[in-house]
């Protein structure tokens, strides 16, 4: 049985272009090029459309890296799962999260218990008249099954995040499906995003078995009752295929490192946030208390939507309202402060955008420590 040791390095970054946190790493031999297998970023765009700091991101890392890999940087992004997530509004600090995958012979003396395990897979390029459909609900479900396996995890309560690239539409892609004589889930490239985060979300729980399988198309964004808990869905332009990252504890790895997640019932659900620091053995505001634990904490990971019904807690939000600033950079922002506030840090991970993902107007959050 293989014996993984993953390795996780949070990198602040000047700009969407900045590398330079990352080579220094890796010049010190604190990361092994060879080993990394996914990142995932925060870019200060404005998370939409036409957020090309995602893009760019993608292509600075991927052509820093290639001489590193003796590859092209076509090769690199290939070969390394690339997740970038724009909008970084409020306090929240662009940043990268590196994750390393490298086996050992055996665990460490003093590791125990399950520990972090990573793995990752890809869907086939979708048609665009499949994006936001079962098609695309069925294929993310076989890749999370894949992604499981990558990882060593065989029991769907050790998954504790599943982050995931999905594409969108674009008029040009409209237009094809068109051509051929199909229609689209939507013709607005805006919306087309949704469709895409929400079908691959429900491809989650349908491969967790959160909810069963045979999902409608006409189910995506109207069955909110229909979601997953640990699913966390970024759409963008420059992909036509779901990227699959599974993280959890497994029995085999000998990470020094330990997640847990929780579920957020609305936007400004403060339990749930602490209750999953609390279940890596964090405490909330606390950073005192995680040295007492010996514990440090690395990253929040979370999913944040306005509510669709418009209120939160019985109080009417305006959020969905607000034609000058969208719902999901208002909704990143109050989430992002929340858990800013009780990490002690806003280099945290909050992407917009839930449908499908945790309860309408809340989301999954997930926490990674490290255990000393």
């Amino acid at each position: 049985m293989r014996t993984p040791s993953v390795g996780v390095f949070k990198i602040a970054t000047r700009g969407p272009g900045d590398v330079s946190g990352l080579m220094s790493l890796i010049a010190s031999g604190a990361i092994d090029p060879v080993a990394i297998l996914a990142i995932l970023g925060k870019t200060e765009g404005n998370g939409g459309v036409n957020d090309f700091t995602r893009e760019y991101a993608v292509a600075a890392l991927c052509t820093a890296l290639a001489p590193k890999l003796d590859l092209t940087a076509g090769e690199v992004e290939q070969r390394i799962a690339f997740v970038m997530s724009g909008g970084t509004e409020g306090v929240l600090c662009p940043h990268i999260t590196v994750f390393t995958r490298q086996d050992v012979k055996q665990r460490p003396a003093g590791i125990s218990g399950k520990r972090l395990s990573i793995g990752m897979a890809q869907t086939r390029d979708f048609l665009p008249e499949e994006l936001g459909r079962s098609a695309q609900i069925t294929e993310t479900a076989r890749a999370v099954t894949a992604a499981m396996a990558d990882a060593g995890i065989t029991d769907t309560a050790d998954v504790h995040f599943v982050q995931i690239k999905c594409p969108l539409l674009t008029s040009e892609r409209v237009e094809a499906a068109t051509a051929r004589g199909h229609k689209t889930a939507t013709t607005s490239a805006y919306s087309s995003m949704a469709y895409s985060r929400g079908a691959s979300a429900l491809g989650v729980a349908v491969a967790l078995g959160e909810i069963s399988a045979g999902v409608k198309d006409e189910d995506v964004l109207r069955r909110y009752d229909l979601f997953s808990k640990v699913a966390s869905t970024s759409s963008g332009i420059e992909l036509m295929h779901n990227v699959v990252i599974v993280l959890g504890n497994s029995a085999s790895s000998a990470s020094e490192f330990e997640i847990g997640h929780a579920v957020m019932s609305d936007a400004i659900d403060a339990v749930a946030v602490t209750e999953v620091l609390n279940s890596v053995g964090l405490g909330a505001q606390g950073l005192g208390a995680q040295a007492k634990a010996g514990r440090e904490l690395v990253n929040v990971f979370a999913k944040a939507e306005a509510s669709p019904d418009g209120t939160v807690r019985g109080l009417r939000h305006t959020m969905l309202e607000d034609t000058d600033i969208s719902s999901t950079r208002h909704a990143r922002a109050a989430v992002g402060g929340l858990i800013a506030g009780l990490a002690a840090t806003g280099a945290v991970y909050v992407s917009g955008g839930a449908e499908h993902q945790g309860p309408a107007g809340g989301g999954p959050v997930a926490v990674i420590a490290r255990l000393s």
